[in-house]
């Protein structure tokens, strides 16, 4: 049997970006995975705190070049990619001059979000779904990690669900406590219509645009949950109690959590 195909879409990866739970899930997680016989490709942001030079980020010309529209604006797609020589992985970077050449990743140096992480999320979907189809890899299994991956799933089920390169493609999501303060501008919406989102998907972003409802947004389009962090917040964990037949995989510790989802992405890959 052929080996199964995961594909990491992540916000954050040490040693690119400093230690944090995601971070370091992000780096160990997709290692783990390929050890034990999957094919993986990762992705992250390539934020403007990422040090190029002492990291060997160089720029994939054969994969650059594309221009992604958002809001009726023309955005050119940068591919960089890196890699961890202790892992055997490859880390594919996702920029842009618009979006990401700041001094910091989600927050500027004052520790406030910057206003537009909305299009700055849908660019790095899309940029990496456009990317895989460029890469002619199609995976098996795409599992995301952290707030500004959550609307892959939507994208997925809705604007590429005519697409043959991700018709049988799983999504899993993982939850962490990553939250954001400020909610999502408005106009996120109306973008995510214009894009293909269909009103009735909109139900939790039409009246709020909080790190809940974007969640609650990724839980619907996944097709298996993940509790990524101990402490989530409580109305997540209800949401996702009140959803019987959605897959759910409980906080892993740290010395189990790889062979848990490893086991986790055969039972989603083998369901209906």
């Amino acid at each position: 049997m052929d080996a199964k195909r995961i594909l990491f879409i992540t916000q954050e990866i040490t040693p690119y970006l400093p230690e944090s739970e995601l971070s370091i899930i992000g780096r160990n997680l997709p290692q783990g995975i390929q050890e034990r016989g999957r094919e993986i490709r990762t992705f992250m942001p390539k934020f403007g705190n990422i040090n190029e030079r002492r990291n060997q980020l160089h720029e994939v010309i054969r994969l650059s070049g594309m221009n992604l529209i958002i809001d009726d604006t023309d955005h050119p797609l940068i591919i960089k990619v890196a890699s961890i020589q202790s892992a055997r992985m490859q880390v594919y970077f996702i920029d842009n001059e618009d979006f990401f050449q700041r001094k910091g990743s989600l927050r500027n140096e004052r520790g406030k979000e910057y206003e537009d992480n909305d299009e700055r999320s849908i660019f790095y979907i899309r940029g990496v779904l456009e990317t895989i189809k460029k890469l002619r890899w199609i995976p098996d299994l795409i599992h995301c990690h952290g707030w500004f991956s959550a609307l892959t799933s939507l994208y997925l089920k809705r604007m590429y669900a005519d697409d043959p390169c991700f018709k049988d493609t799983k999504i899993v999501y993982s939850i962490y406590a990553d939250d954001f303060n400020e909610p999502l501008r408005g106009a996120i919406v109306e973008k995510l219509i214009m894009d293909g989102a269909k009103e009735a998907d909109m139900k939790e972003l039409r009246t709020d645009t909080s790190f809940t409802s974007l969640t609650m947004l990724a839980i619907n389009f996944s097709d298996g949950v993940i509790q990524g962090s101990e402490t989530i917040r409580p109305e997540i964990t209800d949401y996702i109690s009140s959803l019987a037949d959605k897959p759910f995989l409980p906080y892993q510790p740290q010395d189990t959590y790889i062979n848990s989802i490893n086991n986790f992405y055969d039972s989603i890959l083998n369901s209906k």
